[in-house]
């Protein structure tokens, strides 16, 4: 815990409610009339373009940083017209002003500066002065002062930070250098009627950003102390927590552990476990899929984890140690049915396996033969790993991987090339995460393809050129690798082919809608891009594809697939709407095994007549208009009443996910935990309790389907250790 003084604690608040109101004005700022000199890279606009330099930067602010040349982190724009410099620079300079005057109060010296570096040059080598009122009288900076004095500089060097406490702190030749006899060096005090403690201390905007600092930093210290992952701090519930302290103001009692272990895990409890019956109120209707996460710990235990997806939120049930089931077919398919029952086999549309190992798969035959209307699936992002796995493991493509790989490792392993690539990158990092090992190996080989004409001006400018290491065997060998155009060529053909997959999973994944309607689609995308990228020539593609169709024929592929490609009506008005047997087959499947009675089968049958012939209230010109302005499963809610059947069991296949649990990124250690030995039942419940709550709360606050290339949490890292070193 952060054990502050009050006084500190207020001043900590404060700083950070400043700090995040600047940062939150920043961030609106970025989007005006600045668009019209960047090229947004991504939806999020956090990779963006200049138009005149071709630099990429990390958002609209930054860019107006890099046009107008103002800040020490961002590379000023070589290509930029001078009135647009100017123009940026200005608007930078006047929003800094307004915000300091707006937070801060009025500024002493009007022309004062706001940063140092933009000073203009001073007659009087004096730093410029700035006004603190206090009833401070004049006579008063004699001698019979020194307690006074020290305190309000004490006080002075408290609000200054780090940097600020070393410049003021230098005792006695500090005080020899103001030579107006000032004891306080750059500060003057005017008398006035105002009491101390009530005073203004105007500051420049450097003594206001290191305030900020100093929070920050006490933040830090807490994160680092404590072991928390910084990723934490993305959490929306953080700053819930930073402003209702804020609120709270002076007198904020930090509760003990044994309440955070007591009534507080209570109510934390009731309040999660309303949000999971709101959630399963809504399973009848969609439908929801089973996610399964497995994983062994350092004790060899082999874990599982349950939760449960729908349109409404995904859920955590609960953990087990199936250590003693996980080689047994028989105690897996017993496992497996319990939850079935506990969530409601009439509910259940398939359950997604995190692995296809020997004894989950025939489990997952009992469990269909069992429960005739649900399908066992198998993670799509975890088979298109496995298809990214078969193609690095070609000869060309594995040379492509290995000559990389040299060139990372050396930049992560030399203090100067590593410097040059921060520089040279935008502050950037060559190497990419993700939760699955291909899809972060082949996200990292196009980020290097990205960066091409930065990393060979990298190896070509003159700190690197006159550096020790540039004439080293190891240092040439990579410079040569860098400007080898056959090593470029071979990258870029290898990402012709891997490029197409990636975005199944981003469009499966990063969506915002359910995407069992798109998977079938997107992976025939998939191939026919890569043809098309290369060349059409068969001797090259036809290989590829028959990795594809191995994996996807014996691993991925389901008749939900097939029948929400079909079911999908964006896709099925769409020119290129092909209907084969696997799709046929696979919705005629779906129909028998998912809708009981022989009569609701029969009237879905002139249903899909209608909705095949176009006609009919099933689709009429309102319902075709927004056929691809809406998710297919709010299509069918919104003009599918005519045809009920139909209708429930669209919504159905078309609510559910095609990934497993691994994208939620769940911290491990607590389930971990929950299975040690040796606890009494009380002290067990109330990690059970844990589990559950911590579980859920992340659920809740993370985004269905969310951007693979963001799935990564902590206990992945050694993903990439084969980029970084040799191991």
């Amino acid at each position: 815990m952060l054990h502050l003084r009050v006084k500190d604690a207020c001043n900590v608040g404060k700083s950070l409610v400043s700090f995040f109101l600047f940062k939150a004005e920043m961030s609106t700022e970025a989007g005006d009339a600045i668009e019209t000199h960047g090229l947004a890279m991504d939806k999020d606009k956090s990779r963006v373009q200049c138009n005149y330099c071709g630099k990429e930067v990390r958002g609209f602010n930054r860019l107006k940083h890099h046009l107008g040349g103002v800040g020490n982190d961002v590379a000023a724009c070589i290509g930029a017209p001078d009135d647009v410099k100017a123009r940026m620079k200005d608007l930078l300079l006047e929003k800094k002003k307004e915000r300091l005057l707006k937070e801060v109060g009025e500024i002493y010296h009007p022309d004062l500066p706001l940063k140092r570096h933009v000073s203009p040059p001073l007659s009087n080598p004096k730093r410029a002065q700035l006004k603190l009122t206090h009833p401070f009288p004049a006579s008063s900076y004699g001698e019979g002062t020194a307690e006074m004095r020290n305190r309000l500089s004490q006080n002075v060097i408290d609000h200054a930070g780090p940097s600020q406490s070393a410049s003021l702190g230098k005792g006695k030749n500090a005080m020899e250098s103001n030579k107006s006899g000032n004891p306080f060096g750059g500060i003057h005090i005017s008398s006035t009627s105002s009491k101390m403690e009530d005073g203004d201390v105007i500051v420049k905007e450097e003594v206001k950003d290191d305030s900020f600092s100093h929070v920050a930093k006490l933040i830090g210290c807490f994160f680092f102390e404590a072991g928390i992952d910084p990723n934490v701090i993305k959490l929306s519930s953080f700053q819930k927590m930073i402003d209702a302290s804020i609120r709270c103001g002076f007198g904020f009692r930090v509760p003990r552990h044994d309440e955070l272990k007591g009534w507080i895990l209570e109510e934390q409890l009731k309040e999660v476990c309303k949000h999971v019956e709101n959630v399963r109120s809504c399973w009848e209707r969609t439908g929801c899929s089973i996610l399964l996460d497995g994983w062994s710990d350092q004790q060899g235990r082999s874990l599982i984890r349950f939760l449960v997806n729908s349109p409404q939120g995904t859920i955590f049930l609960r953990s087990v140690d199936a250590s003693d089931a996980i080689s047994n077919a028989d105690a897996l398919f017993v496992l497996f049915s319990k939850v079935v029952e506990e969530v409601g086999v009439q509910n259940v549309v398939q359950v997604i396996a995190h692995e296809k190992s020997c004894y989950m798969e025939a489990a997952g035959k009992k469990l269909v033969e069992k429960y005739r209307s649900l399908f066992w699936t198998v993670s799509a992002d975890y088979c298109i790993n496995l298809i990214l796995e078969k193609i690095g493991m070609l000869d060309h493509v594995k040379k492509v991987l290995f000559d990389a790989k040299c060139i990372t490792r050396f930049i992560y392993s030399h203090l100067l090339p590593f410097e040059l690539m921060r520089k040279c990158i935008q502050g950037s990092y060559l190497v990419r995460q993700s939760n699955l090992k291909s899809i972060s190996d082949f996200l990292t080989l196009g980020n290097i393809l990205s960066e091409r004409e930065n990393l060979i001006y990298m190896f070509k400018s003159e700190a690197w050129s006159s550096s020790e290491l540039a004439s080293r065997p190891l240092g040439k060998k990579i410079c040569e690798l860098v400007n080898d155009p056959f090593f470029w060529a071979s990258t870029a053909d290898v990402t012709r082919v891997t490029i197409p997959l990636i975005r199944v999973l981003q469009k499966i994944d990063g969506g915002d809608t359910a995407p069992m309607g798109f998977l079938y689609d997107a992976m025939d995308r998939a191939k026919e891009g890569i043809k098309g990228n290369l060349g059409g020539e068969e001797a090259r593609y036809l290989p590829l594809w028959s990795i594809i169709d191995e994996i996807w024929d014996n691993y991925l592929h389901c008749p939900l697939h097939s029948a929400g490609y079909y079911l999908n009506p964006n896709l099925f008005c769409s020119n290129d709407f092909f209907v084969d047997t696997e799709v046929t087959n696979g919705l005629l499947g779906c129909i028998v095994r998912m809708v009981e009675g022989h009569s609701s089968q029969a009237l879905i049958v002139p249903q899909l007549e209608a909705y095949t012939l176009l006609s009919g209230a099933t689709l009429n010109e309102i319902a075709v208009e927004q056929r691809s302005k809406m998710p297919p499963a709010q299509w069918w809610a919104s003009y599918g009443h005519q045809s009920p059947e139909l209708q429930k069991f669209a919504i159905k296949i078309l609510s559910q996910p095609c990934s497993g649990a691994s994208r939620f990124k769940l911290k491990k250690d607590i389930s971990e935990l929950v299975h040690d030995k040796g606890r009494s039942c009380i002290e067990q419940q109330m990690f059970c309790n844990m589990e559950f709550v911590q579980n859920n709360l992340r659920l809740r606050d993370t985004p269905l389907y969310c951007d693979p290339r963001d799935c990564i949490g902590p206990e992945d890292s050694f993903l990439m250790d084969d980029w970084i070193s040799k191991g």
